[in-house]
């Protein structure tokens, strides 16, 4: 690596340093920027080429500089004769303007050192690109060195050459006099150009027709660079001393021949015996044969062969040259056309530009980049042209690297982007956007290319908004996205909205179906599906479009819409358009069969979700189920939270206890509690809590009826009495909903279990447990539809007043509670359900206000003895909301009963797993 440096530096300083000491001190340094040397030319190649710049517009040029260390081998005299003959060259080829002729930009400074003058860009010398690589820099151009001339470019140039020599024998009646490959110069676009007029002869008589030219005698003693090339010299200026403008046509010949050849001549020259070699060259030349002219083409061979004639005569003139069909090659007519634009007015070059995309193909991509790009971006500052030139240039920048994009065609299209007239430009750009948007780099996308698209969204013409339209999907993908968020986005519904074109409105309404894909899922759903709302028209057209983006988005794997927002938002508006009046049946089956599509998704969707929840539930519950203890541990443990739900929001089966032991049952999916519900559950855990810290009450004996005979009792006193105490008891707890008439699920469950007299759960045989909260005894009251019970008959919890009317009549007898005694008999026969249920009565509105009407079974275990220190006189049949027909049966048939309770529990829960999974 270390060594690959220093050579690279000491290149670097050997160029360094021949530039400095050969331009050092010529006043062409003074006004331009001396660069790299990159390539040789004029005769013998003693000029060096140099790139550079003019200081003051940083305009590029070449700068041909003569060493004049060259000539210090010769003799002063001989020296004087070269730099007077570069001299003249260079002074003539400075008076001489034509587009064939190299273009002097600065004439010829001379200083101690060097001769120097500048000229328009060139690459190189013909002879350079031939393989003549003398006076060339170390190492050799990679450019030059790879060069190779297309059939195209050989045949245009050789066809400027002819015109260059036209130009001089018609034009200027002048003899070049060396036309050869070292004065031929390839410019920086690949034209050919002539130079190197230091042996020209002007004519003696430019006015008169016939031209005279005087021919100096040949001077073999004198250097090279005092005497043309010979290998390319017409025989008569040799032998005769004579020569006309037939001389330069034998050259041309034998250039044609050199560059077919790969830049051999036709004959080797013997330079120290001419004469002698142009003896033998004339005897050649009289029998030319074949083979000498193999390799040029076929079509041109013939005048060649011509151009070769020993007789100049028989050479064709320049302007005969340019019309041979050598040079009607359609990429050569395509390269002269260009040339002569200038001349062409504005429909001669429209017609023009408009088959030129048929030939550009045709055309090497060298010769389209660097000289026909270079005339187009000229014709720029021709609004007119513009729509014309256009379409030519984008279709180079397709055949471009995205360097040569941005180095050689952006900076031209810059300005034109911001053209707005005519309107025809708009559009082209519009059809290349993708094109655009791929090759230009980022920053002048946001600066240029993306105001020009913002533009024609909002353009007058509706049918540029229209093309815009259609086209934005091609290049969406291409768009960075807060650019499309933020600015494409708004610019389509705001046409949308605004606009009174319904080609318009459902372009945009396309156009934004096609494009999100490439935006976010809930952009989508912030901005798009409420602008749909807002579209003011109902046009079959409009609907359908609308239809489309709600199915895109409902569809799109990437995208989708939330059942949330399906069911507030998208599927009430597309009911709303689907019933109007403007759609056919077709169209009305499309909206039918989107709306049913979210509408399945929306249910299964919601389904699974109420599933999952569902399971989750389940297993809550059987985490925080305890597992059934011994009665004395249940007694002192408290109710866990689950119990506790279970209590107040019920069962649907019917889950009994025995012996102190509770049998959970399954429970269906319910929601969460209500503020309500959670405060009603705290005030009877606190009241449950409350009987559960107070002493266990003992039962007290029961004192003979004859005891009391003497003492009337008041049953309506007691009676008002009770119903105080139950009204306060509704009054601390909230009033519950009245049941759905037919359901199976409880609306409100029963309270806490109810205590005996040693503080254990009392049962009833079928039902939960109930429990008594204040005021005496606490109703579980459980709405049951017809089929809970396994068809046990529905009744009210309306109690039979018959035992009321009794009592009353019998005001002067104790109250009876042998229906009490029978509860703690060891054993009595079994007695069916349908003989303990209540008989069904009328609800009556002066029950109502105290309790609901639901179906009330309950059964009492234990003492006579009320809870929380209510008088033990108040018993059953005191109670006006109890049959006493329920509590008439021992305890043993409730016990029996309670296994039949279990078989319909499990009946009812069955049913309620039927209806509720």
């Amino acid at each position: 690596m270390e060594s690959m440096l220093n050579k690279l530096k000491s290149t670097v300083t050997k160029v360094t340093a021949d530039v400095t000491s050969a331009v050092m001190g010529n006043p062409v340094t003074r006004e331009f920027e001396v660069g790299r040397h990159i390539a040789s030319g004029g005769p013998g190649l003693c000029w060096r080429i140099y790139n550079g710049t003019k200081k003051s517009t940083k305009q590029e040029v070449a700068v041909f500089v003569f060493d004049k260390k060259v000539v210090d081998k010769y003799q002063k005299f001989e020296k004087d004769q070269i730099i007077e003959s570069l001299k003249k060259g260079v002074q003539q080829l400075t008076r001489l303007r034509h587009p064939r002729l190299l273009t002097v930009q600065h004439p010829l400074e001379e200083s101690r050192d060097c001769l120097a003058f500048c000229t328009e860009p060139v690459f190189a010398s013909l002879s350079n690109v031939m393989g003549h690589w003398d006076n060339l820099p170390s190492p050799m151009p990679n450019d030059i060195k790879e060069y190779k001339l297309y059939d195209v470019e050989t045949k245009y140039g050789l066809l400027q050459i002819s015109e260059g020599l036209s130009f001089l024998h018609s034009g200027v009646k002048m003899v070049h006099g060396n036309l050869c490959l070292e004065n031929i110069i390839l410019n920086k676009s690949g034209a050919w150009k002539i130079m190197g007029f230091d042996f020209s002869i002007s004519s003696t008589n430019p006015s008169d027709a016939e031209p005279k030219y005087t021919c100096k005698e040949w001077e073999p003693n004198l250097p090279p660079l005092c005497l043309p090339n010979p290998e390319y010299l017409a025989p008569e200026y040799i032998l005769s001393v004579s020569c006309d403008s037939a001389s330069d046509m034998y050259s041309l010949g034998v250039v044609m021949h050199a560059v077919f050849n790969e830049g051999k001549p036709v004959f080797q020259v013997n330079k120290h015996d001419i004469f002698k070699s142009f003896s033998r060259q004339l005897d050649q030349l009289s029998t030319m044969s074949p083979a000498l002219l193999n390799k040029i083409p076929e079509e041109v061979r013939e005048h060649v062969k011509m151009l070769l004639s020993v007789t100049p005569n028989v050479r064709p003139d320049a302007d005969q040259m340019t019309k041979i069909p050598f040079f009607d090659d359609v990429g050569a007519v395509t390269l002269q056309y260009f040339d002569s634009l200038f001349q062409r007015d504005n429909l001669q070059k429209s017609q023009f530009y408009k088959g030129l995309p048929k030939v550009l193909p045709k055309l090497p991509k060298r010769v389209v980049v660097y000289r026909i790009l270079p005339a187009l971006t000229s014709e720029f500052i021709n609004p007119d042209m513009v729509p014309f030139v256009l379409p030519n240039v984008l279709l180079i920048a397709e055949e471009c690297t995205k360097d040569e994009y941005i180095r050689l065609i952006l900076p031209d299209l810059t300005p034109v982007f911001k053209q707005q007239e005519p309107v025809q430009i708009l559009l082209i750009f519009l059809q290349k956007m993708d094109l655009l948007l791929t090759k230009t780099p980022a920053e002048d996308i946001k600066n240029s290319v993306l105001p020009m698209v913002y533009r024609a969204l909002e353009a007058p013409s509706v049918q540029i908004q229209e093309l815009c339209l259609n086209i934005i999907p091609t290049f969406a993908n291409l768009i960075d996205y807060p650019s499309m968020k933020n600015s494409l986005i708004p610019r389509i519904k705001s046409a949308c909205l605004q606009t009174s074109s319904l080609a318009v409105r459902v372009n945009s309404l396309v156009c934004l179906g096609k494009i999100l894909e490439y935006l976010d899922k809930w952009y989508v759903i912030d901005e798009i599906l409420p602008f749909l709302q807002q579209i003011p028209s109902r046009e079959p057209a409009v609907l359908m479009g609308i239809l489309g983006i709600y199915k895109c988005t409902f569809s799109h794997k990437k995208l989708g819409i939330p059942k949330e927002n399906l069911a507030t938002k998208s599927l009430p508006h597309l009911v709303s358009l689907s019933i109007d009046s403007n759609l056919n049946l077709n169209q009305f089956n499309s909206f039918m069969m989107v709306i049913r599509d979210m509408l399945s998704r929306m249910e299964a969707e919601h389904k699974t979700k109420l599933e999952q929840l569902h399971v989750m539930q389940e297993q809550q519950r059987s985490m925080n189920i305890s597992n059934p203890g011994s009665q004395s541990e249940e007694t002192k443990s408290p109710p866990s939270s689950g119990t506790q739900i279970d209590d107040i929001f019920g069962s649907s089966g019917v889950n009994g206890k025995e012996n102190g032991a509770a049998a959970a049952a399954p429970q269906p999916n319910r929601m969460s509690l209500t503020l309500e519900e959670k405060q009603r559950l705290a005030k009877e855990q606190e009241q449950a809590a409350k009987l559960r810290n107070q002493q266990p009450l003992a039962p007290q004996t029961v004192r003979p009826a004859s005891a009391n005979n003497s003492k009337t009792k008041d049953l309506t006193s007691s009676l008002l009495n009770n119903m105080t105490s139950l009204n306060t008891l509704s009054l601390a707890n909230q009033a519950r909903p009245a049941p759905v008439q037919g359901t199976t699920i409880a609306a409100f469950p029963a309270p806490g279990p109810m205590m005996g007299p040693m503080g254990a759960p009392v049962s009833n045989g079928f039902n939960q447990p109930m429990g008594f909260q204040t005021g005496g005894m606490g109703m579980g009251i459980r709405p049951a539809g017809p089929g809970l019970y396994g068809g046990m008959a529905t009744t009210t919890s309306t109690p039979n007043f018959g035992a009321l009317t009794q009592n009353q009549g019998q005001t002067n007898k104790a109250p009876n509670l042998s229906a009490l005694d029978s509860l703690f008999t060891p054993s009595q026969p079994k007695v069916t359900l349908n003989q303990m249920g209540p008989k069904p009565t009328t609800n009556t509105p002066w029950l109502n206000q105290f309790s609901s009407p639901q179906n009330t079974q309950t059964a009492m275990q234990g003492a006579p003895v009320g809870m929380g220190g209510v008088p033990s006189g108040f018993g059953m049949q005191a109670n006006p909301f109890f049959s006493p027909q329920n509590f008439s049966q021992p305890a043993a048939a409730a016990a029996s009963l309670n296994q039949s309770g279990i078989k319909q529990s499990a009946s009812v829960n069955n049913d309620l797993k039927d209806l509720f999974g």
